[in-house]
């Protein structure tokens, strides 16, 4: 039977881009080990170092997966169920399921069936939370960077889709794009056509 999984998401606060989570079943007697490797909140770690950071993590996991909501469904839900929904597809991918979750924050995801706890900071207490952090973080900020290249303009390979100087400014002179979340007081507020 399967241990705790950690449940984390990244984007949440992001302008642009979907909102992704990662559930993640550590292998046992590995949380301390992984702490040695460098295994602590995404957020206190370089790009260089997270990236290392994820053969690290799925060596020693039964199972890592993503989850992921798009804009759409953001702007019609609003970000926090949204989030919930990511946390809620990633956990419910893991194989074999797992018999508990970890979650950091405050809210319980909905419509689960499996025994949960938050925890509030869970990134930086938990290994199983912060190897879910780094998994989420990974792979969206790879997936930002990919579209960056098709929207330039906006410095999202530097910012992540987060509301930085240039990404506001690209804003304002280009207008949103399909993947900017128009539910967004910032968004909103600089909403030209289409591009």
């Amino acid at each position: 039977m399967a241990a705790a999984a950690g449940v984390d998401e990244v984007g949440r606060g992001a302008l642009f881009g979907p909102v992704v989570a990662a559930a993640v079943i550590l292998r046992p007697d590995v949380e301390s080990w992984l702490r040695q490797q460098g295994v602590a909140d995404s957020k206190a770690l370089t790009p260089k170092k997270r990236q290392e950071l994820v053969a690290i993590i799925e060596s020693a996991s039964i199972d890592t997966q993503i989850g992921w909501v798009s804009v759409h469904q953001i702007d019609r839900i609003n970000i926090l169920q949204a989030s919930l929904k990511a946390m809620r597809y990633a956990v419910t991918r893991l194989s074999p399921q797992p018999t508990r979750c970890l979650v950091d924050g405050n809210q319980l995801i909905p419509e689960l069936g499996i025994d949960q706890q938050t925890v509030v900071k869970g990134d930086q207490t938990v290994v199983a939370i912060a190897a879910a952090s780094i998994i989420a973080k990974v792979w969206r900020d790879t997936l930002i960077i990919r579209l960056a290249r098709r929207y330039p303009g906006y410095d999202l390979a530097s910012n992540k889709g987060y509301g930085s100087p240039k990404h506001l400014a690209g804003l304002e002179t280009l207008g949103p794009t399909r993947f900017h979340r128009r539910s967004f007081k910032r968004c909103r507020q600089l909403s030209l056509p289409v591009s």
